[in-house]
């Protein structure tokens, strides 16, 4: 957006009005009107441009309660660059461990299955990608209360059950037990990955929020790859319990450390205890916020549980990039659960030394997050600057390349693991996988909060459950697939899935605004 204050639009997307100390901003919020509007409601009407200019000519209601002028530091827009850092810092540290959790123990799972007498490989499997059937689930609960009651009571509550669930998977007696707890983990620990990325749009403007994104966007996709390096070693030395002990550890400090840290954010929430507050010391029972809708608590729950759905399944632009990163998510986590025996079994390489045939993935993985980071927000503004707006799409561009390393990585990594060539000629395959993957997942991240701002959380939580369900089912997949076609053509096939989806962001490069604002698409969130 243009203006900074425009993410204070009402939820439901309504413009507030001005006040008369604010007559010189008029101009300015009639500019901005369209880009305030949600961008899926499709087209301005003649009727709502009339209503917003009576709206910001006329003196506001003074029982409409807001924020105290546009430099209010009570708006988490306006917060000190310190609170701002280190909720960021804090919400990236959650965000990282719980993907940790998904595939920490991955290398511990030979001596499970000795301990729980196991013979099945699928269930072997399943036991790591459960975690991922709970990232399913999680969301579309999790959204909907954070967009009522805020994101802070959801952050501390999921942490503290992460933490508690964890403990339970390192003392769990059988697998059936075990199998429970890690998808209550994954429920819990979806949480960051759901609201993380609201939570930024609710402090940075649409210009600066790139490199917050580049350390929230970290986690889902760094975690998992470091998890199954220091597990290797870890289950090696002290078994596969104590990769569970380790992690509730970290996850418990965390979680100490955020309750200090991660402030409300949420406007609507604010500006709602901010009523509720004025209405005790003035006795005016009839102020209301800004940003209140008007409808009932459970009105409210009921429109917000069903948000992401309506979203993946009647928004093109959320269904298409969430099957997108979907589908190599899902090669993240086959790889997970393949790799371990493809390096012990064409490489005759030891547990704890198996792990470190992850690193390639995390090495590519940081080289795209700093290539991203540095470039996203400034090719946003060069763009703006030369196009005369901004808009969501500018975030794009850099996917369109970004898209082919996916390909490449695979054609590389399956062909010589196949051939047995040098141990790191694979590897280094594996590293191209990482910067598709970081760059493809990083860039649909902060387009969809771009583009969904104050449904941010909904919009993610779409993208998560889509993600993670291919994260869970295809790994179950993936042993049968190179059965049948080996490692050359098994990885072939994929990647020529993942080839022929490389043309999603050059579409929604160039016609995503269009189909955004088109009335065929309008959806009512």
């Amino acid at each position: 957006m243009k203006d900074d204050k425009a993410d204070t639009a009402s939820i439901d997307g309504s413009t507030p009005a001005a006040s008369s100390q604010e007559a010189h901003h008029v101009d300015d919020e009639k500019r901005s009107f369209q880009e305030t509007l949600d961008v899926e409601r499709g087209p301005t009407t003649d009727i709502e441009k009339q209503d917003f200019e009576q709206a910001v000519e006329e003196p506001r209601d003074p029982n409409i309660v807001d924020w105290d002028g546009p430099d209010d530091p009570e708006n988490p827009l306006n917060w000190t660059t310190k609170k701002k850092v280190s909720a960021t810092i804090s919400i990236a540290l959650i965000t990282l461990l719980t993907p940790l959790g998904s595939s920490m123990f991955a290398p511990g799972v030979s001596q499970l299955v000795q301990d729980f007498h196991i013979t099945s490989t699928e269930l072997s499997s399943f036991v790591v990608s459960v975690y991922l059937v709970g990232y399913c689930f999680g969301p579309l609960l999790i959204a909907p209360i954070s967009e009522i009651i805020g994101r802070r009571v959801v952050y501390n509550t999921c942490n503290f059950l992460y933490v508690v669930f964890t403990i339970t998977c390192a003392v769990a007696p059988e697998i059936g037990s075990l199998t429970v707890f890690r998808f209550l983990a994954g429920f819990a620990g979806s949480c960051p990955l759901t609201i993380g990325a609201g939570s930024i749009a609710d402090m940075f403007a649409q210009e600066r929020r790139g490199g917050a994104m580049a350390a929230w966007a970290m986690g889902p996709l760094i975690g998992p790859v470091v998890g199954p390096v220091a597990g290797g070693y870890l289950a090696q030395a002290k078994g596969w319990r104590w990769t569970f002990w380790v992690l509730a550890m970290a996850s418990g400090l965390v979680f100490v450390i955020s309750i200090f840290t991660i402030r409300e954010s949420y406007a609507p929430t604010l500006l709602a205890a901010k009523t509720k507050k004025l209405r005790k010391e003035t006795g005016n029972q009839n102020l209301r916020s800004a940003l209140d809708t008007g409808r009932s608590p459970m009105d409210l729950f009921l429109f917000s549980i069903v948000r992401p759905t309506k979203m993946l399944f009647m928004s093109p632009i959320v269904f298409l990039l969430s099957l997108y990163v979907g589908v190599i998510y899902g090669y993240l986590y086959l790889l997970f659960t393949t790799i371990s025996s493809v390096f012990e079994g064409q490489y005759g390489w030891s547990q704890g030394s198996v792990g470190l045939s992850y690193l390639g993935i995390g090495i590519g993985s940081f080289f795209g997050l700093f290539l991203l980071g540095a470039t996203s927000d400034r090719l946003l503004n060069h763009l703006a600057e030369k196009h005369g707006e901004r808009k969501p799409e500018y975030r794009l561009p850099p996917m369109i390349p970004g898209s082919f390393f996916v390909p490449v990585s695979l054609f590389i990594y399956g062909w010589t693991a196949y051939y047995k060539t040098h141990w790191i000629v694979p590897i280094i395959g594996t590293a191209f996988l990482g910067v598709g993957m970081l760059v493809s997942f990083m860039t649909v991240s902060t387009y969809l909060v771009d583009a969904f701002t104050t449904y941010a959380a909904s919009a993610m939580a779409a993208n998560t459950v889509f993600r993670s369900l291919a994260g869970a089912l295809l790994p179950l997949a993936g042993p049968k697939m190179y059965e049948k076609l080996g490692l050359g053509w098994g990885n072939s096939l994929l990647g020529f899935i993942a080839l022929a989806l490389c043309p999603l962001p050059v579409i929604f490069y160039v016609y995503g605004e269009r189909i955004r604002t088109s009335k065929r698409f309008r959806v009512e969130f």
